[in-house]
Formats: C-alpha cells, sequence, structure tokens
C-alpha cells in the first residue's frame, strides 16, 4: 500500500507545529534561564496554568481568540507565528529533499534519508529559535548552538554507516573529510583545548568579561550597551580573542604538516581516515571550524577597523554550529549572502527606529537557509572555478 503525499505532508507540518510550540517554550524560557520542562506552561499575566485543550498549536491560539482563557491578557502573536513557521519549514525541507530536484543523490526516507532530514531540521529549528531570542533580547544563547554542533558532528559520523559513503562524499549530503582536512580538524580540536585550559587557569583573560543582561528588555539592554561601549577598549579585548585563537591555528598547521611531511604518520593517517565514519567525523569538525573561523575573522578586522564590537561571539557559534551540519562550502556562502538581509534591515530600522544595533543572527540564519537550498549549484560552482 502506498501512502499517500498528503498524509506525509499534513503529519509532517502537524509534527512540526508541535516542534514550534516547544520551541515557543524555549524562546521564553531558556534566555531567561528557566527550566524547560517545569513548571507547566502558563499564562506569562495571570500565572494560571494551560490546559491541554488550549495548548493546541496554531488551533488553541485561534479558537482562544488570543486571549488567555482566565484573565482574557492577550496572547503574543509570536506564538502563532513560530508554531506556523516550524510546521512551514519542516514540509517544506520534506519536499526539498525528497520531492524535488532541486537536491541531489539523497537517498529515500526509509534508505538512510531520514538521517540528513533530521540533522537539517534540528538545524533550522535551532536558527529559529536562536533568532527570535536574538530578535528580542540580542543575544543568542549558546546551548542551542552547542546542540546543533553535536547533532551535526555525531549526524555525519553515522551517515556512511547508512548510505553509501561514496553518495554522501560525492553529493556532500553532509560534511565528509579528505585526509588533509582531518588533520586541520584534529590540530585544531587540540589547540582549541589547549586554548581552553589557558583560559581556565587564567593565563589567558576572557574578552568582554563582565555580567549578561539576558532578562532585561531590549531597551535596558541598547542603554547597557551603549554604557559598556563608552568604557571598553574594543581593540584591546579583539587581541584578547586573537591570543585565544593562536593555539587553535598553531595546532591545525603543525598536525596538517606531521601528516603530510613525516612519513609513519603519514601513512597511519592516510589509513586511519581512510575509514568513512572518521571521514564524517572530521569533516563535520572541520566545517565548524571554518563556519566559526570566517565570523570570528570577520569580528576582530571590523572591531580591530572601527574600534566598536563587530557581530557577536553568538554569531561566531552559530555559524559554526551550522558549518558542522551542513559543510564549508554552504556556510562560506551562507556567510557572503547574509549582509545583503542584514544591510536591508539595517536601513528600515535607521529610517524609523534610528536604532544602531541590530541583531543578525536571524540573517545568518536566512543565509544558511538558502545555502541550504542552493547546495548543489554552490558546490557545483566551486567545482567549476576549480576545474
Amino acid at each position: 500500500m502506498v501512502i499517500p503525499d498528503w498524509f506525509w505532508i499534513t503529519f509532517t507540518f502537524a509534527f512540526g507545529a508541535c516542534i514550534g510550540s516547544f520551541l515557543n517554550v524555549v524562546i521564553y524560557r531558556l534566555p531567561r534561564e528557566k527550566s524547560l520542562v517545569k513548571p507547566p506552561s502558563s499564562c506569562p499575566a495571570c500565572g494560571r496554568h494551560i490546559q491541554f485543550c488550549d495548548n493546541i498549536p496554531l488551533f488553541s491560539y485561534l479558537l482562544l481568540g488570543r486571549k488567555c482563557r482566565y484573565c482574557k491578557g492577550p496572547i503574543s502573536p509570536r506564538y502563532f507565528v513560530i508554531e506556523l513557521l516550524t510546521g512551514l519549514v519542516f514540509v517544506f525541507t520534506y519536499y526539498l529533499f525528497f520531492r524535488s530536484y532541486v537536491r541531489a543523490g539523497v537517498p529515500a526516507f526509509s534508505s538512510g534519508g531520514w538521517l540528513l532530514y533530521l540533522v537539517t531540521i534540528i538545524l533550522l529549528s535551532g536558527l529559529i529559535a536562536s533568532s527570535a531570542i536574538d530578535l528580542e533580547l540580542w543575544i543568542i544563547p549558546l546551548s542551542i548552538c552547542w546542540v546543533i554542533t553535536i547533532v551535526g558532528i555525531i549526524g555525519s559520523a553515522l551517515a556512511p554507516l547508512l548510505i553509501n559513503n561514496k553518495i554522501v562524499d560525492g553529493y556532500r549530503l553532509l560534511p565528509y573529510a579528505s585526509a588533509s582536512t582531518a588533520a586541520l580538524a584534529l590540530g585544531a580540536a587540540i589547540g582549541l583545548g589547549i586554548s581552553m585550559l589557558l583560559l581556565v587557569t587564567g593565563l589567558l583573560k576572557q574578552s568582554y568579561d563582565f555580567a549578561d543582561d539576558a532578562g532585561s528588555d531590549a531597551e535596558h539592554r541598547e542603554s547597557s550597551i551603549e554604557h559598556r561601549e563608552s568604557s571598553i577598549n574594543h581593540r584591546i579585548e579583539s587581541l584578547r580573542e586573537l591570543l585565544f585563537l593562536t593555539p587553535i591555528i598553531a595546532g591545525a598547521i603543525i598536525v596538517f604538516l606531521l601528516t603530510k611531511k613525516v612519513e609513519p604518520i603519514r601513512g597511519f593517517w592516510l589509513d586511519f581516515t581512510d575509514r568513512p565514519v572518521v571521514a564524517g567525523l572530521f569533516g563535520s569538525i572541520f566545517a565548524y571550524f571554518i563556519g566559526c573561523g570566517i565570523v570570528w575573522t570577520a569580528r576582530i578586522l571590523g572591531t580591530l577597523a572601527f574600534g566598536k564590537e563587530a557581530m557577536g561571539l553568538g554569531d561566531v557559534h552559530l555559524m559554526g554550529a551550522a558549518g558542522a551540519c551542513i559543510g564549508t562550502a554552504p556556510i562560506t556562502a551562507a556567510f557572503f549572502a547574509a549582509p545583503f538581509f542584514g544591510l536591508a534591515w539595517a536601513a528600515v530600522q535607521m529610517f524609523f527606529k534610528k536604532t544602531r544595533q541590530i541583531p543578525y543572527g536571524p540573517f545568518l540564519s536566512i543565509g544558511i537557509f538558502i545555502a541550504i537550498i542552493a547546495h548543489d549549484r554552490i558546490w557545483g560552482y566551486l567545482s567549476w572555478v576549480r576545474g
């Protein structure tokens, strides 16, 4: 019996809307350091627990007339928008992978394609949540980025076990490393461990080491940011970040040279990285560092040039996490696509609100989403340039 497409689309949309309902909990509670599990959902105005029948994605918002059943306080339209957006994104991704010719090489859902779909929707769900938080509070919770990163690394390592590794690598379904890029990833990971150790022991000082205002409103955060800018030497803070990155860069170069020039190590490394699981693992780690690196480079250069903090560290972690899921070329393309959306939004904001601060995470997220759609064209263009 063949299950019709309308059933899968309806089920996928409903599932996405339910995930969107959970994302609303994440968006409200996570930056305010509240548990995502307890207490149960309640009205922010009167504190009454929301019954199951009043917590059905999309429908409850409409049936209740956008108001709390008890106190008649207004329900933010964000809840409806996030649920609807997440449902549409889930359906669109399903269609992109399994019902269109835009993405080549994607196996059937039951033949391993489910893993690619799962990694992608977790990434996109994280982008939706982090973008909503960034729009409201100008922060990106690092815990969201860490979850996405772990999913990307595990998914890339498992992919060759479920899908032919020649398909994974040939169609760039998920990150996949050569011996050289695996060496760079290993060296960078060792360097990151050294930098973190130096940070913990106090031999390196963390940049912008001050209390966060995550729970405050946007107006208070803007005034707080302006106060900090007047008392912080941003160029010195950038130099601290450059010192943090030095062991990472040095580690990548050293391990790369060892695996290239020292013959016993070279032979072992070629054999070791020839294993598909290892190639997937290090491919994701390498793409993570590329995603972080391009944004961090822009952040440091921009700060040194203008004397003000350029982009946030949350943006760095967000792009690294996305890189771990989609690979080096797409994440690089996403970085260069994002400014077009950011500049358009900045122009609107300056015209109507005259604000100097804009959250950049949502525009990076849009760039990442576009890179997922244009995945094959990006890799095709790169192959054309090389060959």
